[in-house]
């Protein structure tokens, strides 16, 4: 090489680096890419459970308890129409809380623990990114690439914070669901005087929305990295060749 090209072109262990980057981490954007939106697509059919719920008992009047005698009877004014096959959701009498709600908020939570994870650890990601993009701007042939850089960079790292967010929503909306005692005579008891439940769940619901929302434009984030990624791979190979 040449020693004005040396100058102005990185060193081969920097390419490499480079390239590296360009290939797995674009990669590894394609499924965080989509993912995302299966998951947004979850948050939303949980929140529907919720507002089913809410919507039925802001109205219904709290009926009588089935015979004592009748073994796992449904409790037909706590069911919401239709959603029992939809979601699972079934309230019997004589029992407690349902275990599909239950499993409902054990998966909230897990969302919302995998969310603060995903987001501590993209934010220390893109810290030492960040530093090793500002060293790229001593190399000219690079030059006109460095927006695109700092832009993947800049996605990512605004990603990284709505996960954060994502998982401060979800855990704030489990805070409003353990107000609701989900036992059938505890419901029925709330249902007869101020009806507290449904309130907590519409707002439980609308943080579930948000989370879901939030969830999506980090999806849409990251997938505008790709065509970034693929220019900027297309010219550290061409390095590679000259």
């Amino acid at each position: 090489m040449a020693e004005n090209e040396a100058q102005v072109s990185p060193p081969e262990s920097l390419l490499q680096l480079i390239d590296n980057l360009s290939r797995f981490h674009r990669e590894h954007e394609e499924y965080y890419s989509q993912a995302p939106l299966r998951e947004a697509s979850e948050l939303q059919a949980r929140s529907r459970v919720l507002k089913a719920l809410a919507d039925w008992w802001s109205e219904v009047g709290v009926g009588e308890q089935a015979s004592s005698s009748v073994g796992f009877a449904g409790a037909q004014d706590l069911n919401a129409p239709g959603l029992v096959a939809e979601s699972g959701v079934l309230f019997m009498e004589g029992e407690g809380e349902p275990a599909e709600l239950q499993r409902l908020k054990r998966e909230i939570r897990q969302v919302a623990d995998d969310a603060e994870q995903s987001g501590a650890w993209l934010t220390h990601a893109m810290e030492q990114a960040w530093e090793i993009a500002g060293s790229l701007a001593a190399y000219p042939v690079l030059a006109d690439l460095l927006g695109e850089r700092h832009r993947i960079i800049s996605n990512d790292w605004q990603s990284a914070a709505l996960q954060s967010l994502i998982a401060r929503l979800l855990r704030r909306a489990l805070d409003l669901l353990a107000k609701v005692d989900f036992a059938p005579a505890a419901l029925r008891a709330d249902l007869a005087g101020q009806r507290h439940a449904p309130a907590y769940l519409y707002s439980a619901s609308e943080l579930l929305d948000r989370a879901a929302d939030l969830t999506a434009e980090s999806a849409m984030l990251v997938h505008d990295n790709e065509r970034r990624w693929r220019v900027f791979r297309a010219r550290v190979r061409e390095l590679h060749s000259a």
